[in-house]
């Protein structure tokens, strides 16, 4: 029997039959094995174009992992609790973690950890999840409930002062969230939902409006989670009981492109490298059958894919 984590989607997929769309205009890619890591569920990929090292966490594992891939060495540091997301801090030797009881400032050297906001410590049933920096850094992070029950979480926006404004409410399993290069749109991902969104934004004061579905993701392909964005503002997503990473073309909701990931639950990707041409994705051990463990040992790994479309330097926090 499966564990709880994600259940839920697999319920709420039922309602979901969506495009149905031919795989002949689709263009395939194998991802590689990059390091070999067993995480219980890695995530929150985001590449420091600064230092070129790959930050991303494992959430079970409670652990802040930086991977090098000149050197090939990753080094990890952990968290006190469930880590659900990371960025890059504009401080150097810094980060901005978000852990079970709030948002950390973290140094990348020693882990040592400063509250930045405590943003939902009235909320023990929750946990924080994924999240991004917007265009001028300030700290996009949502939640879910550990029980994973329907819309008792929420979005977030963290401020340079660490002041914390709701951004959404009666949200289920916050995800992805990424900015176009105009600065003029934000999508967004509440997985149960097999659904991107997309938002007016306003980059001056953060504020989002007009929301409305530009994907409605075919439950074939899996249950859309951490998500990034290419120089074309396409969109790249993770895909938990997918075993793919998927490029989305939000104007006309379409598939582009499907990366296949040696790893049944894909759960986030990054642009990297020199030229940011190569896709890093992180992966879960979790949620598997037998069977699945079987034909996917190196589950928990982080894969990667040369691409030939280039990905948007990551957006670091702005401290005060």
């Amino acid at each position: 029997m499966k564990p709880l984590l994600y259940s839920i989607i697999t319920i709420l997929s039922m309602t979901h039959s969506m495009t149905g769309q031919s795989q002949i205009d689709t263009k395939h890619y194998d991802a590689t094995l990059e390091l070999e890591a067993n995480a219980l569920l890695g995530e929150g990929a985001i590449w420091n174009y600064e230092t070129e090292v790959l930050y991303w966490v494992d959430i079970e594992g409670k652990s802040l992992n930086l991977y090098d891939p000149e050197t090939k060495s990753n080094r990890s540091l952990p968290t006190p609790s469930t880590i659900g997301t990371v960025v890059p801090s504009e401080e150097k030797n810094k980060a901005v973690v978000a852990l079970q009881d709030g948002i950390y400032t973290m140094d990348t050297n020693t882990g040592g950890l400063e509250l930045l906001s405590d943003v939902e410590r009235d909320i023990p049933a929750n946990r924080f999840n994924d999240g991004k920096c917007d265009p001028s850094g300030r700290f996009w992070v949502g939640s879910m409930a550990f029980s994973q029950n329907m819309h008792e979480a929420n979005l977030y926006m963290i401020d340079e002062k660490g002041h914390a404004a709701l951004k959404k409410d009666s949200v289920t399993i916050s995800n992805g969230i990424v900015w176009t290069k105009d600065k003029k749109t934000m999508y967004y991902i509440d997985t149960p939902t097999a659904e991107i969104k997309a938002y007016d934004y306003n980059d001056a004061n953060g504020a989002i409006s007009n929301e409305r579905v530009v994907v409605k993701v075919d439950s074939a392909l899996g249950y859309p989670d951490g998500m990034t964005i290419d120089s074309n503002d396409n969109l790249w997503v993770g895909m938990w009981n997918g075993n793919a990473v998927i490029q989305f073309d939000p104007k006309t909701g379409k598939v582009l492109s499907k990366v296949n990931v040696p790893a049944h639950n894909v759960t986030s990707c990054a642009f990297g490298g020199a030229h940011l041409k190569t896709l890093y994705i992180t992966t879960s051990s979790l949620d598997m059958t037998e069977e699945e463990q079987n034909t996917y040992p190196k589950a928990g790994s982080v894969f990667k894919v040369d691409l030939d479309v280039s990905g948007l330097k990551s957006n670091f926090y702005k401290a005060k």
